[in-house]
């Protein structure tokens, strides 16, 4: 039974404001909604942070971060931004880091052999134990798109939905990597950040193990189903948001990947005006899907939309949204949306968007 979602934001607040004399930093950490463990697991010790109380039944937000960088760098900016706040009212976040790769890390014994991307994948079964967490809804980026997406096919059970930027299915050459760090040098508003991380804040020794494992992994091994001829195919079960800047070189790779889903559950979004960090560059306009996504699995129905205007679209056509009364019922079934699929968005000023819209079966691309 889920607990009733206005108690447990006046528990949080009244614990925030009144922690408990007396007791551990770890303990009053762990009340106030912060906690930073380094968990266990057969493959070595990942650093998870976990941010809020879970609430209830439902799912945690579950983040996995790219090459390069660590749960700050790659998300920091999103989940700082202020529209991002709503969500965090109603789902905790446990951010995780690969072994090596937080600020601060030590270099990993000469003994210690890193792990495949298919291991660090199974490190999190162990990290949802350590916690009590029943689902996650995860949100990856580049090599972290992949880990999650990899958990979701072993262990469909344990996630409801995945967030997947700049998801390259197939496995690859250095040359992808080489790509994307070049499309970063050439955005200046990035370049200052991105140098100063690398050099100050990540452990060169450990990044490069990471690195290796990325560089070596195999494919995903999905296929779209068809009726009538592969209904069986393995592909991920749950709804996915697949996401790209619109100037990135992911975006073959992630345009491919699409097309090994189920369309009935996967919706690609081509963000305007971005390149290979969508969630540093564009925040608010990922923030705006975000939501979308998780209203369109059965929660957060009374969010407020604010910057995007979601279309219904029909192979090779684009039609006007749908129904208010219709989704407003769907999404208060909190049930897992079995619609999901490739929808346009539009960056729109002045307008406002507070309904989830589900959409009809497609095949188009999202831009917003």
């Amino acid at each position: 039974m889920e607990l009733d979602e206005v108690d447990l934001e006046e528990n949080e607040a009244q614990v925030n404001v009144n922690p408990l004399p007396g007791l551990t930093g770890a303990v009053t950490r762990l009340m106030v909604g912060f906690r930073e463990d380094d968990v266990e697991t057969q493959f070595g010790q990942v650093h998870c942070t976990m941010k809020g109380v879970p609430k209830g039944s439902r799912p945690v937000i579950m983040t996995f971060h790219d090459i390069g960088l660590n749960y700050k760098s790659c998300f920091n900016p999103l989940f700082s931004h202020e529209d991002m706040q709503e969500i965090m009212r109603h789902f905790a976040v446990c951010h995780v880091d690969a072994p090596g790769q937080h600020e601060g890390a030590s270099t990993l014994s000469t003994e210690y052999t890193y792990p495949s991307m298919d291991q660090l994948s199974e490190t999190l079964p162990q990290v949802l134990k350590h916690f009590r967490f029943k689902s996650v809804i995860g949100l990856g980026s580049g090599a972290g798109a992949y880990i999650l997406a990899k958990f979701a096919l072993n262990h469909p059970d344990k996630v409801e939905g995945l967030v997947l930027i700049n998801i390259n299915a197939r496995a690859e050459s250095v040359i992808d990597s080489l790509t994307h760090k070049e499309e970063i040098q050439n955005n200046p508003d990035l370049i200052a950040t991105y140098r100063n991380h690398i050099t100050n804040d990540v452990n060169q020794s450990n990044l490069a193990q990471f690195f290796k494992s990325y560089q070596s992994r195999r494919g995903l091994e999905i296929e779209r189903p068809v009726p009538g001829r592969n209904i069986n195919a393995r592909t991920l079960q749950c709804p996915a948001l697949l996401v790209v800047g619109d100037s990135s070189p992911a975006v073959e790779a992630v345009v491919e990947s699409n097309a090994k889903l189920n369309p009935t559950q996967t919706t690609l979004l081509k963000m305007a005006d971005c390149g290979g960090l969508p969630q540093v560059s564009q925040p608010g306009k990922l923030t705006e899907a975000f939501k979308y996504f998780i209203q369109g699995m059965g929660y957060m129905s009374s969010a407020s939309m604010t910057r995007l205007v979601r279309s219904r679209t029909a192979s090779g056509s684009s039609i006007a949204s749908c129904d208010s009364s219709r989704s407003r019922s769907h999404a208060n079934d909190h049930q897992p949306a079995r619609e999901h699929t490739d929808v346009s968005m539009e960056n729109v000023s002045n307008s406002t968007v507070d309904q989830t819209v589900v959409v009809s079966s497609s095949k188009t691309e999202d831009v917003c």
